[in-house]
């Protein structure tokens, strides 16, 4: 029997509409590990000159092996470092995490993890009903409730996470620009059978071509 909670339909569907933009699923910029995450980020999309000058002000981040183990809601040791160093760069509320565990309302209803993440790391962890990578306007009217990012526009956002079909996809969605965390905290070999394949389908794309959309609002 299928457990509804850990049923992604925005996933599916997004999934589905790569067949058609097989673009979304290309990020702005690649990162080995989380620990090789530039800081500012915009840094890490320098070297594209279809982005003109790049300003982060935001930051949405992943969890689940992204900076953390799968359904551990703690840093893991060797990122722990450079975790501060991001925070130090996007003080509150320029950061937040969403996670599809940690947050999601089907998955932690009690907002028990969120809680525990929350504390863990001193970020603010989204509550959120959709899934990645249907919650956008979920994120933006977060930042949006904060006088000083009222302002903010989906191309000043950056998404960081290991996931295509989620963060990348999400980032692309909403006009922001993604960095994807190509090696996680767990080996290649012990990932889900669908997170192993988005390693071929990236190398794929990229062969043939296919080049990561220049992000900016898709509502404009």
């Amino acid at each position: 029997m299928v457990d509804l909670r850990t049923f992604n339909l925005s996933g599916t569907l997004s999934s589905l509409s790569l067949l058609f933009r097989p673009s979304l699923c290309i990020p702005q910029a690649v990162a080995r590990n989380f620990n090789e995450l530039p800081l500012p980020l915009s840094r890490a999309f320098g070297d594209d000159k279809r982005f003109g000058k790049v300003n982060i002000r935001a930051v949405v981040l992943d969890k689940d092996d992204c900076f953390a183990r799968p359904g551990e809601n703690e840093i893991a040791p060797e990122f722990k470092a450079q975790f501060s160093r991001l925070r130090a760069e996007y003080p509150h509320p320029s950061l937040l995490i969403v996670s599809n565990t940690a947050g999601t309302l089907s998955m932690d209803p009690n907002l028990t993890s969120s809680a525990l993440l929350s504390a863990a790391t001193s970020v603010p962890v989204l509550a959120h009903r959709t899934k990645k990578p249907g919650c956008s306007a979920e994120i933006m009217a977060y930042f949006h409730s904060h006088a000083e990012l009222r302002d903010l526009k989906p191309e000043e956002v950056a998404v960081v996470g290991d996931r295509l079909a989620t963060d990348v996809v999400l980032a692309n969605s909403m006009g922001a620009f993604a960095i994807w965390v190509r090696e996680g905290v767990v080996a290649k070999a012990e990932k889900s059978l669908f997170a192993r394949w988005e390693y071929g389908i990236h190398d794929w794309l990229k062969r043939r071509g296919v080049e990561s959309p220049v992000p900016g609002s898709p509502f404009e």
